[in-house]
């Protein structure tokens, strides 16, 4: 049998997989740069957006449809409902990823040669193309997971591939490197194949440890029976995959019109791509710090209200909504003050330059609302409303890019006139899902729970403020500077609990410290 985890644990459990992944995750880019160089590292990361959104497609927004629809038929004790999904799931993940992986292979050349402009990217496309049938399974089976709300099979896999694609870079960089940077570039390429072949091995292995039907046992008489089920996973994963696409799509048409606007303001090429590369390689990564634990909490959100929903239990739908709100909040308001305060010092010991200080000051306020969005996405995706979820990402991307032209083409905002967009589409979105809720289920945010985050904010800054001004006053250095953070955290985390961000019965969820507080 798999054991159930409650929200919190299992969120905790994925937060700790992602810090992990994380750190891993750049250790192995430091390895393939020091490797390939930087020629090397350029053809590497040109192939990688070719295959995410090949993936992308090829899943079909299918790990968040399953989560939910096994949550829910878990919840009703229907076993034949969740091998169903199962049988569906895998038939459709496998002959779309045999598709698309041959289409990926047979337009290679033609991805290479003409889109990426460069004949060597040919190499690793061809050679990472495997990695989507292998991919495609993993999905299926980390949406069970996630619907049995069980989340260390899919944490500890993530950890397995990053450990085996570390391990296995720097043999077959160091063995094909001798032929040629675009074959080191397809052994780098390879080494991420091993890792989620290995990492998708350990999930068939869970899944046959914890297994409660034989999934082969009268396989094609339950397809013959699943016409219902795959109307029920397909009305949640294609407003899924659509919400992905129109950000992969957004993605991709961002740099365009950047480019072209700053253009019409004046700017010369060189200095709009310096400017452009402040923002997207400087202060957006600064600004989507806090977000693995707000994903981390949306994966743990949609089978949790899934299973409230099937139950009809509409007063925990509303709490688990306010606890993934307040948790969420909570995880990016220190990132905020922390960022709008510090954003000379975090950017001058990070880049050697504080240029982007003012887009980051200016920005840091409104991306808060970005670390609640992805919870309220996921609660829509778990109550049946993922075609709304979509409809506000494509609004949100829209205005976004019509904000972006009317002020970056202006030489009075240039670089700032993204910076615009971009928040303005941060709390076009947060707030249209809002309203989705609220006319759905008359959820709304209380007047005192706001009260409390302004508190918050406001407490933190103020006392932020006079560390600041301490560390400037008393020659900086980062070890001051990292002291002085440590010191800010720490004050910030009692007032979590004086405020009641964080509550004595969720500390009494997580095992390790149930001693402590029972």
């Amino acid at each position: 049998m798999l054991s159930k985890q409650t929200f919190l644990q299992g969120t905790l459990i994925l937060i700790l997989a992602g810090l992990i992944t994380r750190f891993l995750g750049f250790i192995n880019r430091l390895v393939v740069a020091r490797l390939m160089g930087e020629e090397g590292v350029g053809l590497y990361m040109m192939a990688l957006p070719t295959l995410f959104l090949v993936m992308t497609i090829t899943q079909l927004g299918l790990p968040v449809a399953i989560s939910k629809r096994v949550a829910e038929a878990d919840a009703q004790n229907d076993r034949a409902k969740i091998k169903r999904i199962l049988v569906v799931s895998i038939i459709i993940t496998t002959v779309t990823s045999v598709i698309f992986t041959f289409i990926m292979i047979f337009t290679a050349p033609f991805i290479a040669k003409t889109l990426l402009t460069d004949d060597r990217t040919l190499y690793p496309l061809i050679a990472v193309s495997p990695i989507i049938p292998i991919v495609a399974v993993s999905s299926v089976l980390r949406g069970y997971f996630q619907g049995k709300q069980n989340m260390t099979p899919q944490s500890i896999s993530q950890v397995i591939e990053q450990v085996v694609r570390i391990s296995c870079v720097a043999f077959f960089v160091h063995l094909l490197l001798p032929y040629g940077i675009k074959f080191a570039a397809a052994g780098a390429m390879f080494s991420v194949i091993l890792g989620e072949f290995i990492s998708l091995l350990y999930m068939i292995y869970q899944f046959k440890q914890k297994k409660t039907m034989r999934l082969r046992h009268r396989f094609f008489s339950y397809l013959k029976s699943s016409k219902q089920t795959v109307k029920e996973l397909f009305s949640i994963a294609l407003p899924s995959t659509g919400s992905k696409m129109i950000s992969s799509f957004s993605y991709f048409l961002e740099p365009i019109i950047v480019a072209h606007s700053l253009a019409l303001a004046g700017l010369t090429s060189v200095v709009a791509t310096k400017q452009y590369g402040e923002l997207s390689g400087f202060v957006l990564p600064l600004l989507m710090l806090p977000t693995f634990i707000t994903q981390s909490l949306s994966i743990a959100l949609v089978p949790n209200i899934s299973e409230a929903e099937a139950v009809s239990n509409k007063k925990l739908i509303h709490y688990r909504i306010h606890q993934a709100i307040r948790i969420s909040f909570a995880s990016g308001a220190i990132s905020t003050v922390v960022l709008t305060i510090f954003a000379v010092p975090i950017l001058t010991f990070m880049y050697g330059t504080a240029n982007a200080s003012t887009i980051l000051v200016f920005m840091a306020p409104f991306y808060i609302l970005l670390y609640i969005q992805s919870p309220l996405q996921a609660t829509l995706q778990a109550l049946d409303l993922a075609k709304p979820a979509m409809w506000n990402s494509l609004i949100g991307a829209v205005v976004k890019f019509i904000v972006l032209f009317i002020l970056a083409s202006n030489e009075s905002f240039g670089i700032m006139g993204v910076a615009i967009a971009m928040s303005v589409s941060v709390i076009l979105i947060t707030l249209l899902h809002l309203a989705a809720l609220r006319k759905e289920i008359h959820f709304y945010i209380p007047i005192k729970d706001v009260s409390k985050m302004i508190a918050l904010i406001l407490i933190t800054w103020i006392i932020g403020k006079y560390i600041y001004n301490f560390y400037i006053i008393h020659d900086p250095n980062l070890i001051l500077f990292l002291l002085a953070l440590i010191v800010l955290a720490i004050i910030y985390i009692v007032f979590l609990f004086i405020l009641k961000f964080i509550t004595k019965d969720e500390l009494e969820q997580l095992p390790f410290l149930q001693k402590w507080f029972r």
